[in-house]
């Protein structure tokens, strides 16, 4: 949930503790005005992180969202490898199954272990 609101930088200053604490909720933030208009806003550091991090991923990755159209396009084709099989096409050794699933085994063993 977005929550935001906006109030004066004056009664900002009289409430600083109050805001503080707010903005530590998910998605509150406070903009405040001078003179009417938006100067700053006020947000959680974690927020702000977050923030930053999202930016400098979608300005590492571009085309992000056309990646993963694509790539859920291509599995919903069947076109794709499981885990599974990209490991045993790296060398490991698939183990026989058990009650809780499968285990992966490195095909390469140590003297004595197995």
């Amino acid at each position: 949930m977005n929550i935001k609101h906006t109030i004066p930088i004056s009664q900002a200053r009289k409430e600083i503790f109050s805001i503080a604490e707010q903005v530590q909720q998910p998605g509150q933030h406070f903009t405040l005005t001078e003179n009417g208009r938006p100067k700053i806003v006020v947000l959680s550091a974690l927020e702000f992180e977050s923030l930053v991090e999202t930016v400098d991923v979608l300005r590492a990755l571009p085309d992000l969202e056309d990646d993963i159209a694509e790539a859920k396009e291509e599995y919903r084709r069947g076109n794709h490898v499981t885990l599974d099989d990209m490991l045993v096409g790296e060398g490991y050794v698939k183990m026989k199954k058990r009650k809780k699933g499968h285990e992966l085994q490195s095909h390469s063993t140590k003297k004595g272990r197995r």
